[in-house]
């Protein structure tokens, strides 16, 4: 039994995978609002703004670590879409001028058989003429 791969199960993969890059990125940010920007809801003191706790910071720094990885697997997936479609267009155009290439050979072909045809009824009426002379005289 020779195994295929159908385009449903790859797009429902690729799929997949753009929801759990998703999902995590929601994760990572509920956890930043909910622990690191909860001192914005407290009422206002009139204290200096705090300096960032290590642990803060540390989570700062891991919510845009994880919005640069999602960044860049979309980026480098847009440049592959990007190479895959001018390979595309390339191809297209080829075609394009092959295909221009066969009709204008084809449109000579039909002249050439045309012009034959032509030539073969002047011939046949030339011959009918002269048989019907041939008879009548």
């Amino acid at each position: 039994m020779n195994a295929t791969i159908r385009p449903e199960k790859i797009e429902s993969n690729e799929a997949d995978s753009d929801l759990a890059a998703v999902s995590e990125v929601e994760a990572g940010i509920r956890d930043f609002v909910r622990n690191d920007v909860a001192y914005l809801r407290r009422p206002p003191t009139l204290t200096p703004d705090p300096v960032l706790e290590p642990s803060t910071e540390a989570t700062v720094n891991n919510v845009n670590s994880l919005i640069q990885r999602v960044a860049g697997t979309s980026l480098s997936e847009i440049e592959n879409l990007i190479g895959e479609l001018e390979s595309l267009r390339d191809l297209l155009h080829a075609e394009g001028q092959r295909v221009q290439r066969e009709i204008s050979g084809y449109a000579q072909l039909s002249q050439a058989a045309m012009k034959s045809t032509r030539m073969i009824a002047d011939n046949v009426t030339q011959w009918k003429r002269t048989a019907d002379g041939l008879r009548n005289s």
